[in-house]
């Protein structure tokens, strides 16, 4: 045999034994990313998920271009931890972490730990975090008179833009890198009283902030989503020639529903599905934008959700017009039923990820960080404490078992800490777990009682409230029971322990508890 047929029958042989679809990804192609984070969009809010009364033609198109996941989850049902497993890959409970962070919060995310910015800016990236933060500022308190320092940029990422908090929050502001745009020294912010610009005042207290009408008056609740969409945009013109990761999070559609005045009246479900087909056209700009420059070919897109729909008084309203912000599933935000934090999940690769296709694959939040690493070949210190696991060959291939043997999510409640294990689901304790408001119009409303206002069925729960022989915890089989309207805890007390026995070894695991509230001393006026 010749050399020349030798060498070639030896690569077919060995290209022949892989087993698994690589991604090769040298210095010279490497792919951009973007990771489009919306904010408390459901599983049920997307017309490719099922939704009718609202349309989202963009992101529909983006699904058809690429895959879909059906078993995605957040790391934790409610905004601050979900975003602290997102960026980190580690399980919000290292942190101790379980609800929203307030103002006066510190960074939450140690700078020494690997994050998705230090990841890509390590491997040659220029990076970007554009939107909302909500994960704290600062080493003790965040002066929000001088530098918000420690905050994204000690984290990996070279710019950011965007706003500290929810925008039902205060500061209403905008933060640019370090500080607030449009900060005037002369015109300071000041603890316990309200901004007059904000469209849903904070009650008078110790955690509100106000003054520094300069900052607040550029903070205009209809413009964010375009704000937002403009500074994306620009960024992605700004560094076509470089390889670069932008982590885009929308304020789209926590409430405030407050759609630009173009958006109004475009669903069948008032401003809730409004402020969803704003969203859409944002993520359509962001994919034009890919088209004018170029780079839509070799750009991996990410669209997802930080956690599940929230029942409150726009999510009420668009459920009596009809809309199931989470589909079928059971529960909403903050809480351990399905609701809370099984999300929408797209990834786009054009001539990698398979076009037109879904996936039933178990994936996590957490997970994008190992995958991330794999696709620009950045292997990760084993001394990091992570929770992520490489999934790439989920997203561009059909691995051939799952790569995800089991998932620990966070909802609101500690003792809600939940595990997924093959198709089923244990919660250690009754109820979702969530918000704990039992009348429809309250702001959490929630839990058994929102059951007696959906008509959804579990068999724990009676006239929205749960059964006084209802059993200690809850178990579900997703696979036959994908709603869970059965707990099926006392049938199967084998699973129960296995489940428990494993959701005890990361109970062990919980770390400190964060500085919530901390006072230090700060130049902010009091």
């Amino acid at each position: 045999m010749k050399k020349g047929c030798f060498l070639i029958l030896l690569s077919a042989l060995m290209l022949a034994g892989c087993k698994t679809l690589q991604v090769k990804t040298p210095d010279a192609v490497k792919p951009n990313v973007i990771i489009i984070n919306a904010d408390d969009l459901g599983y049920g809010d997307l017309s490719c998920y099922g939704a009718t009364k609202v349309q989202t033609p963009n992101i529909d198109t983006f699904a058809r271009d690429g895959r879909l996941f059906t078993d995605a989850h957040s790391a934790s049902a409610v905004c601050t931890p979900s975003r602290y497993g997102l960026l980190t890959g580690r399980f919000p409970l290292r942190k101790n972490l379980w609800g929203p962070s307030s103002i006066r919060q510190p960074l939450l995310i140690d700078t020494s730990h690997i994050t998705l910015g230090r990841l890509m800016k390590d491997a040659g990236y220029a990076t970007a975090c554009i939107g909302k933060w909500h994960l704290g500022f600062g080493e003790g308190e965040p002066d929000w008179n001088g530098e918000l320092n420690p905050g994204p940029l000690e984290l990996g990422f070279d710019y950011y833009y965007g706003i500290p908090q929810v925008n039902s929050g205060p500061p209403f502001v905008y933060v640019e890198n370090h500080r607030v745009v449009g900060l005037d020294a002369s015109d300071p912010f000041v603890y316990g009283i309200e901004s007059t610009t904000q469209v849903w005042p904070a009650k008078k207290g110790g955690k509100t902030i106000g003054g520094a009408k300069a900052a607040h008056a550029l903070y205009k609740d209809e413009q964010i989503g375009t704000m937002l969409k403009n500074k994306a945009v620009a960024w992605i013109k700004e560094n076509k020639d470089e390889p670069f990761f932008l982590y885009l999070a929308t304020t789209n559609i926590h409430h405030p529903f407050t759609p630009a005045p173009e958006f109004k009246g475009t669903s069948d479900c008032g401003r809730y599905g409004d402020f969803i087909a704003e969203l859409d056209w944002i993520v359509g700009e962001v994919l034009k934008s890919l088209e004018q420059t170029g780079l839509a070919e070799n750009t991996l897109v990410v669209f997802t959700s930080d956690n599940g729909g929230m029942l409150n008084h726009g999510g009420q309203d668009a459920w009596r017009a009809g809309h199931w912000l989470n589909g079928e599933l059971l529960g909403f935000k903050f809480g351990a039923w399905e609701g809370g934090h099984r999300i929408p999940f797209i990834a786009r690769w054009p001539s990698k990820v398979p076009a037109n296709t879904k996936s039933d694959q178990l994936i996590s939040h957490t997970d994008l960080l190992a995958t991330l690493a794999a696709i620009v070949n950045r292997p990760i210190d084993k001394a990091q404490e992570i929770d992520s696991l490489n999934q790439l060959e989920t997203l561009v291939g059909e691995p051939e078992k799952p790569i995800r043997d089991h998932l620990i999510i966070s909802p609101n409640s500690p003792r809600h800490l939940l595990v997924r294990k093959g198709k089923w689901v244990y919660i250690p304790a009754q109820n979702e777990g969530g918000f704990t408001g039992t009348k429809v119009g309250d702001h959490g409303f929630g839990g058994a009682a929102a059951l007696k206002f959906t008509g959804q069925v579990n068999s724990d729960v009676v006239n929205g409230k749960i059964r006084p022989d209802a059993p200690p915890a809850q178990l579900y089989d997703l696979k036959n029971d994908p709603y869970q309207k059965t707990n099926l805890y006392s049938k199967h007390p084998k699973v129960v322990k296995e489940m428990d026995d494993l959701l005890n070894q990361y109970r062990k695991k919980i770390g400190p508890g964060p500085r919530l509230g901390y006072i230090a001393k700060r130049k902010i006026k009091k």
